[in-house]
């Protein structure tokens, strides 16, 4: 039985989806396969024929809100597994011409601000970065990680010790898709 306040998930097709005993959740789809634990104290998750039902016992405030939470992190995953997440990033410069080159976990951004040394920015998981001339692609089935390589790349640019009207260097989100 499905209550009013629960969050219903289609599940599209070629979408597998299990959950397992101790609240862990695996999509598998197209793409990939990604799996998370999603467990809140008197929320529930089961699947119903092709929809996945996110229900809170208690219908607090608090409960509603993490009930929610989890539906859009179901959602978020199956998306992940069907199309993927693109971030575009763009190296910005005025001063010296960034270099950028990707290898094993970490992408590394040379000549920034005419620094000697290189800085380096940690690719989380599964996340591809691409590079084209000065755009910067990181893709990959895991929302979390794409979006957490993309904060890396953009942290390791900070600005520091300069002005930050006259030294807008860096590498900036674009385009999320």
């Amino acid at each position: 039985m499905v209550k009013e306040l629960a969050r219903i998930i289609e599940i599209p097709e070629g979408v597998a989806v299990e959950i397992g005993d101790d609240a862990t959740v695996t999509v598998t789809g197209p793409l990939g396969t990604v799996s998370r634990r999603l467990w809140y104290p008197g929320i529930e998750i089961r699947k119903e024929d092709s929809t996945l039902v996110v229900d809170a016992e208690i219908t607090r405030k608090r409960h509603r809100s993490m009930a929610g939470t989890i539906a859009a992190h179901l959602k978020n995953m199956i998306k992940g597994v069907n199309e993927g997440f693109e971030y575009r990033m763009k190296a910005v410069y005025s001063h010296f011409p960034i270099q950028l080159k990707a290898s094993k976990g970490e992408l590394l951004i040379s000549n920034f601000l005419g620094e000697r040394k290189p800085r380096s920015a940690k690719i989380m998981g599964g996340s591809q970065v691409e590079i084209k001339g000065d755009t910067v692609i990181v893709t990959g089935i895991d929302k979390e990680l794409v979006g957490q390589t993309m904060a890396n790349i953009e942290q390791a640019t900070k600005v520091r010790g300069f002005d930050i009207r006259v030294f807008q260097d860096g590498i900036y989100l674009v385009d999320k898709r």
